[in-house]
Order: structure tokens, then sequence, then C-alpha cells
């Protein structure tokens, strides 16, 4: 089975500084229905304005993963990591037993965009940790390459979570094709541009809950960038 959530049907909040698209029910918003799927609890698509940014906050418990489309994020936080992640790196932090970061757009003059996605954990109070992959466009061209799984490695972050992320690119005659356990969830989201998935039309922002599925068939893309999650039930 496979439900269409567009994107216009997200909750949204503009502070002035920072405008955000919530995929699943966060802070001020609250949808029942939306509450996350499987394990993957947030996905925020945030754009924060020049010379802003999140001060200093702390999390438990929860697998969090930042992807940045265009500007760039400053990461610092209380494990000692200063970082700065450009469009194309995949960040990931796992908060544990508890960490305190802050993230910052210190450009003058350009805005940063960027997904902030969020996983339940499979393991509690672990030592917090970071992460930080660059993963070049042409692994992404025409097919779906794994940017977070629970192994980690080729280039992939390590999330402590039963979990795994793929990202693609897809134009023109481009297609790919992801097997599933029907027994699992999973989960679409465009970021940008159009594609068909399952024979679905998706626009920039809409995304797919999909379960008791075998497989994904994607083709049709539009200058897309799209991310499928592999979750637990």
């Amino acid at each position: 089975m496979i439900t269409l959530r567009k994107s216009q049907e997200r909750g949204y909040a503009d502070h002035g500084w920072l405008k955000s698209f919530h995929s699943f029910s966060f802070a001020g918003y609250h949808d029942p229905r939306f509450m996350g799927w499987g394990n993957l609890r947030v996905i925020n698509e945030d754009r924060v304005a020049a010379g802003m940014g999140f001060g200093k906050h702390s999390h438990r418990n929860m697998e969090i993963i930042s992807y940045v489309l265009s500007g760039e994020l400053a990461h610092e936080d209380s494990i000692g990591n200063v970082k700065g992640i450009p469009p194309g790196d995949v960040q990931r932090m796992s908060a544990g037993s508890g960490v305190t970061h802050s993230e910052f757009n210190h450009a003058k003059d350009q805005t940063t965009h960027f997904l902030q996605i969020w996983i339940e954990p499979n393991v509690s109070e672990i030592d917090p940790s970071y992460e930080q992959q660059s993963i070049p466009e042409i692994e992404k061209d025409g097919k779906l390459r794994i940017i977070a799984s629970p192994t980690g490695g080729d280039g992939a972050v390590k999330i402590h979570a039963d979990a795994t992320i793929y990202a693609g690119l897809f134009n023109g005659t481009q297609t790919a094709t992801v097997q599933l356990d029907p027994k699992r969830k999973a989960y679409a989201h465009l970021i940008r541009g159009a594609i068909t998935i399952n024979g679905q039309k998706l626009a920039a922002g809409d995304a797919l809950l999909i379960e008791n599925e075998t497989k994904l068939e994607i083709n049709n893309g539009v200058d897309a960038e799209v991310l499928i999650f592999d979750l637990s039930h």
C-alpha cells in the first residue's frame, strides 16, 4: 500500500530567520495521523537566513542526520566537533546519553537549505558520537546510493538504528529499482524536481508512505533528487 502525502499538506512554521516544513508532528505542529513512519520520526525541510541559526540545545537517544542542499551549515557540539557541512555532505550525530550542539549559517548573503532527519535508535544511552561523509553527485546520478545504514562504510554514515537511507538523482530516461521487505515500512521524499515511483507522480516536497510492498520502481525524473528510507515496522 502506498499513500501520497502532498508537499502543501506538511506542517509549516515561519520564524522569520527560519522557514521550516514539517513532514511529521514537530514543535508547534501536531497531527495525530503523522507522528512518524516506522522508526522515522522527523523530516524538517529548513531554510536558515544568512547570519542566523539554532543556538545551543540538547538531544538524547536520537539519530540525527543533516543533508545540506544549498549554502553551508556550521555545526558545533559538546563532544568537541566544530564542522562546516557543505552541500553533498551527510552528517550524523548520535545523541545517545546526551549531547548539546548548535547549527548556524554564517554566510552574509546566502540562505542555508537543508533537511533535518531524526530516526529512533535501536540502542539507548550510548556515548554520543559524530560522523560526516561527502557523497559525490556522480555516485547518485541515475542510481540509489546508500548514504546512511546500520553498518556504514563505503562512504555512508553509520546510524545506530534499523534503517537505511538512499539518495538518488534522476533525469530523463534514468531508472532504478529497490527491493523491499513487505514486512518493513519504507518512505520516499522528493527533495526537488519531479519523479514517478510505482506509477505515482511526485512533485518537490511530496512523499510516499509505503508498506506491504516488495519493490519500488523509480523513473520519469525531471531534475529530481529523492531520498528513500527502508525502515523498521
